[in-house]
């Protein structure tokens, strides 16, 4: 018996370590860079993320084909809409969105690559435990490759590595992340984007922006 109830525990202990795909929180704060092999393209950007009300705001700054530029979005996924908001001159554009809402998560067809340590494990604090899955996934009616990494521990993004033969290599970095909304204010249009009209034009995707 005391062999039987060993055996039950050693496995159930086996299982619990192997990484499980996994879905990162619903409301989160923070920044990222996203940067392509070809180095046309680098942005910095704030982003507020509402996986509830499937609400994505972002602010950035970047540098296209040696030139900056600067873009404020907030995409409404239900709504199906898309601001691009000019808080100096307030003013706002609306455009059709036709992108489905995308969960910051881990596909549950993705496969572990492996479990590392960024940084240090040879002290508390030093280092944090992530993982990293590879699969594939259709965008833009294009296959496209990915590597994602997430941390073990509250299944928040790191990184994440998205090669198409159209755009080669695209890699995105988060930092600065925390858990909740820091001003859910920036979720809703504001005041002077209520009389704003749709643009006649063909419908944009998330990846318009990009």
């Amino acid at each position: 018996m005391r062999v039987l109830v060993l055996c039950v525990f050693l496995s159930l202990g086996c299982l619990a370590q192997r990484p499980q795909p996994c879905t990162s929180p619903s409301l989160l704060t923070g920044n990222l860079a996203v940067s392509t092999t070809d180095e046309k393209l680098l942005v910095y950007a704030k982003f507020t993320y509402d996986a509830v009300r499937e609400h994505i705001r972002l602010t950035e700054f970047g540098y296209h084909n040696n030139k900056t530029f600067h873009l404020d979005l907030l995409f409404l996924f239900k709504q199906a809409v898309v601001y691009h908001i000019d808080d100096k001159t307030h003013t706002c554009i609306k455009f059709h969105l036709d992108t489905k809402f995308h969960p910051l998560a881990i596909p549950q067809n993705a496969s572990l690559l492996a479990q590392v340590v960024l940084g240090s494990s040879s002290g508390p604090g030093q280092g944090v435990l992530v993982n990293s899955w590879v699969g594939g996934l259709m965008i833009l009616g294009e296959q496209a490759k990915y590597l994602s990494t997430f941390t073990e521990f509250g299944c928040i993004p790191v990184s994440n590595m998205l090669h198409t033969n159209t755009s080669g290599w695209q890699v995105t970095s988060f930092f600065n992340i925390v858990i909740g909304l820091a001003d859910p204010q920036r979720l809703i249009p504001p005041h002077f984007c209520e009389d704003a009209r749709l643009e006649d034009k063909d419908p944009v995707t998330f990846f318009s922006f990009f």
